[in-house]
């Protein structure tokens, strides 16, 4: 039998999604399953974007440009704007969902053997495509001591060799929640510059920033303009997950020539995904505001309620619809899989993400989990007590 590629072993199992045939057999009990795993929103998608699908017009389905439908380009450039980002539709690339994005700006950008430096905890996909580009993913750790803020650029500067490319962020922070403020953002800015790095900045949950300093995005910063390849995505401001579609935006037209050759090797980002998300620009004010205001009343409620549960920690988290809790257990991997396997409160278990597959570094995590605020405050306070009872039940429990 041939042997499976290197690449293939090396890439990283989600600790999103590697627990599903677990939930999947306690559903097959009957148990319900309180999904906290996975940032899939559980609010309605605009209708506009509903209605967009349902009165297609079309007689063909057909290819769209490689680089996306210039409408719906021109629409991204003006709803940027919004932001105080200055692009136009030129510097835009529609991709099929922002991991796509983050896909072909690290093959566009990276050698093998190339180095980038990320701050963890990070999105795990990262790591995935940063190894199927053959690049290596030099981690500088935040804490939760510290509530993940940016790490001092004395450790950044640690990391940097002659093989360090770029810089990637996320901004706010997926697993954390964490928000970059104007000075740690002109830190990062600080250091690209002095090395001449990429900055690649995931921003897809800027709708989701929880305090009144303003959104500070790459773009904001002055001087590296050329350098900064901006990642966004539709999925979450508009509750669309299963669309695909995201954008690569930047200013570098060496990077969008190397990008678009990878565009048009996969031919298309999806014909209907990008029908939907042109109408779901037209989504409402109100509609915008009522999500928001939703997920600020979840994140205070969900945040109160895990301090509350004795030897559970979360920081505040100041944006995305995740926080990363500190358990008092030996092993989160354990504690996830037991809570599927072997645990359930009248019938109810939760599902949560075990915080070890958003780091490099062997062993850090390793009594921490990611929770999506995803479920509104009635499912949230049932999940919180099950969560109370498992953790009194587990055999790993530490205190």
């Amino acid at each position: 039998m041939p042997h499976t590629s290197q690449r293939g072993q090396a890439m990283p199992e989600s600790p999103i999604r590697k627990l599903v045939p677990l939930a999947d057999k306690a559903k097959a009990r009957g148990i319900k399953v309180y999904h906290l795993n996975i940032g899939q929103p559980d609010l309605k998608t605009p209708q506009v974007a509903l209605d967009a699908i349902r009165n297609i017009d079309r007689t063909v389905l057909e290819y769209s440009p490689s680089d996306g439908i210039r409408s719906l380009k021109t629409k991204l450039a003006a709803y940027y704007h919004s932001f105080n980002i200055d692009v136009t539709e030129d510097d835009i690339i529609v991709t099929t969902g922002g991991s796509e994005a983050v896909n072909f700006a690290f093959m566009s950008c990276l050698d093998p053997g190339d180095e980038i430096i990320v701050p963890e905890p990070a999105y795990a996909n990262y790591t995935a495509f940063a190894i199927a580009a053959g690049a290596i993913v030099k981690p500088v750790v935040s804490s939760i001591e510290e509530g993940f803020a940016l790490p001092s650029v004395e450790k950044f500067e640690e990391l940097i060799t002659p093989k360090t490319k770029g810089i990637l962020i996320c901004n706010p922070n997926n697993p954390t929640g964490y928000l970059y403020t104007r000075s740690e953002m002109n830190k990062i800015r600080d250091l690209v510059k002095k090395y001449d790095l990429y900055l690649f900045s995931d921003e897809v949950y800027r709708e989701f920033c929880y305090t009144g300093a303003p959104y500070i995005s790459a773009f904001h910063l002055d001087g590296i303009e050329e350098n900064v390849v901006l990642i966004d995505s539709v999925s979450k401001r508009y509750s669309m997950t299963g669309v695909r579609i995201g954008a690569l935006v930047t200013k570098n037209k060496d990077v969008r020539k190397n990008v678009i050759k990878f565009c048009q090797a996969r031919l298309s980002p999806p014909l209907l995904g990008q029908i939907a998300s042109e109408a779901a620009m037209n989504t409402s004010a109100e509609y915008m505001l009522e999500m928001y205001n939703e997920y600020v009343e979840r994140r205070k409620f969900l945040i109160d309620g895990l301090n509350r549960i004795p030897g559970v920690y979360s920081p505040i988290p100041m944006g995305a619809f995740y926080t990363v809790a500190r358990l008092p257990i030996d092993d989160a991997d354990k504690f996830c899989a037991w809570l599927l396997s072997d645990f359930e409160y009248e019938g109810y278990t939760v599902m949560m993400a075990p915080a070890s597959g958003f780091y490099t570094v062997d062993g850090l995590g390793k009594d921490e989990v990611r929770i999506a605020y995803v479920l509104d405050k009635e499912d949230l306070k049932h999940a919180l007590i099950v969560l109370g009872k498992a953790l009194q039940a587990y055999p790993g429990r530490t205190i």
